[in-house]
Order: structure tokens, then C-alpha cells, then sequence
């Protein structure tokens, strides 16, 4: 009677590779067929394949396409009073703060809820010097991949950077939530439901929730799409381009530019849109 052989304890990428390739794969594009077969043969589920896929497409993609732009940040000035600073994060119920310098053009710090709420507890009569708390901020470029990013923010064990442009300027913020989204998909909690389906970057350029209702993107742009049989952003790129696109494709219709950011093997995610310039 033989003996039960015990599980493989090779990487599951390399048993997939064995059992379908007898030669080394060379491009992203076999990696992802061999991906397909894996699922189509039971070894490894749909879940599973999104996230190598995710993970996969993190070097395409730069901090830029998923930063928090300026406009949307939430930063506390450097002499605000600890009263309002109290107000301000429970208002917005985020859990870093951005701490301007006095010029009001350079990030000074992060402060987070958490060690404010651990001063409060000690002693609450005690006047709060909150800049006593100030953590150092992670500067990155908006053209830092994902890949980079996520990273940084494991050696750094920092959550939050900051994003600044070629000439030094804020031009958002980035999260390690937004670098995992990317991979595992949208994590929604009770506050993303009062997020924008639509951010303006500046620049005209705007980040679009690809599920956004047409009748929605035309009251914002204040145009018309001619969208036939489709309810949503999504449906309409998609019927543009005849198939679901994969990341980074573009396209052009009716007087706007479309780029897919985020995508999987059954929807789309996350777009950027630009209009496009008439002569």
C-alpha cells in the first residue's frame, strides 16, 4: 500500500506553470493565459485570478491615476485651534490629517486621530500641543507606479503619502487603501457612499466611477451622450468599444476621451475622462 504523497509546497504560480506550459513564459500576456487556464480547470477560483491580475497590473499604473487630488483633501492649517482641529476630524471622519506649514504651500506633518485621542483620554485638561504629535509626511511623485508605492508604504509602515508635481506643488494625496483597491478591488465602508462619482484632477482631467449613470456624467458635463440600451458610464465605453477593454485602452467618443484605469475579467472600474480639444 503506498503512502498518501503530501501536498505541493511549490509556489501556486509554479504548479500552474507545470501543469499547462512545458516551456518558460516570457510576457505578462502568457502569465495571464496561463491564469485563464488555471481557472478554467478549477485550480485556482475567479477571486484568485482578479487578485494576481491586480497585483499584475500595479506597475502600469502611477500614483496619479489614484491619488486624491488637492481639491479633495482635507488639511489642517498650522495655527488652527485644537477646538477646531477636533471638529475638523470628527466632520470628515478621516484618521490622518495633513498639517500645513505657515506658508500654507508645504505639508509640515501627518497627525493622526488615534494619537490625539490617546492624549485626550491621559489628561483632558491639559492644553493640547498637537504639533508635538506631528509625524514625518511621505513625499512621492505623481509618477511613482503602484508597485513602487505599495512599497514604500510596507518599509516606510506609513498608510498615507503625499503626491507632488513636477514643480513641487501638493497635488494630492495617496493611500495604502487606494494601492490595495487596485488589487483586490473597491473597499467600501459607510463614508464611501458620500464620495463623488466624478473628481476633477484639474488639468481637465477627471476620475470617473465606471458604474456613474449617463443621465448623471450629462447634467455634470452639461452634454448629451447618445447612449443606446446602456444605463451607466461603463455600458457606454463598452458598446464603444464593441468588447470589455482591458487597462489602459483608450478611446474617443462623442467629444470625450476615455481611459480604462481599473478593470477586471467582467467590468469596468475606474476611468479617466478628458475632453477632447476641437480645433
Amino acid at each position: 500500500m503506498s503512502e498518501e504523497k503530501p501536498p505541493s509546497t511549490k509556489p501556486i504560480l509554479q504548479r500552474i506553470i507545470n501543469k499547462f506550459f512545458h516551456y518558460p513564459l516570457t510576457t505578462s500576456d502568457d502569465l495571464l493565459h496561463t491564469l485563464k487556464e488555471a481557472e478554467e480547470h478549477h485550480i485556482i477560483d475567479s477571486h484568485s485570478r482578479s487578485i494576481i491580475e491586480g497585483t499584475m497590473q500595479l506597475q502600469n499604473l502611477e500614483v496619479r491615476d489614484v491619488m486624491v487630488p488637492k481639491s479633495k483633501m482635507v488639511m489642517i492649517e498650522n495655527n488652527v485651534p485644537t477646538k477646531k482641529l477636533i471638529e475638523m476630524m470628527v466632520k470628515s471622519s478621516h484618521s490622518r490629517f495633513p498639517v500645513l506649514n505657515e506658508q500654507k504651500d508645504k505639508v509640515q506633518g501627518i497627525i493622526l486621530a488615534k494619537d490625539l485621542l490617546a492624549f485626550l483620554a491621559v489628561d483632558k485638561k491639559k492644553g493640547l500641543g498637537y504639533k508635538e504629535y506631528l509625524r514625518a509626511a511621505v513625499l512621492v511623485p505623481e509618477s511613482k507606479t503602484l508597485g513602487a508605492m505599495l512599497r514604500d508604504f510596507q518599509q516606510k509602515k506609513s498608510h498615507m503619502a503625499i503626491v507632488m508635481d513636477e514643480y513641487g506643488e501638493i497635488a494630492g494625496l495617496v493611500t495604502l487603501e487606494d494601492v490595495l483597491e487596485q488589487i483586490v478591488g473597491e473597499i467600501v465602508d459607510e463614508h464611501d457612499l458620500e464620495e463623488d462619482n466624478i473628481i476633477d484632477f484639474g488639468e481637465g482631467r477627471f476620475l470617473l466611477n465606471a458604474s456613474t449613470p449617463i443621465d448623471e456624467f450629462n447634467e455634470y458635463f452639461e452634454v448629451t451622450l447618445k447612449a443606446d440600451n446602456v444605463d451607466t458610464v461603463a455600458g457606454f465605453v463598452i458598446n464603444g468599444f464593441t468588447f470589455l477593454p482591458e487597462q489602459m485602452s483608450e478611446i474617443d467618443l462623442q467629444g470625450f476621451n476615455f481611459k480604462v484605469l481599473k478593470t477586471d475579467t467582467r467590468r469596468l472600474h475606474l476611468l479617466e475622462v478628458k475632453r477632447i480639444e476641437t480645433p
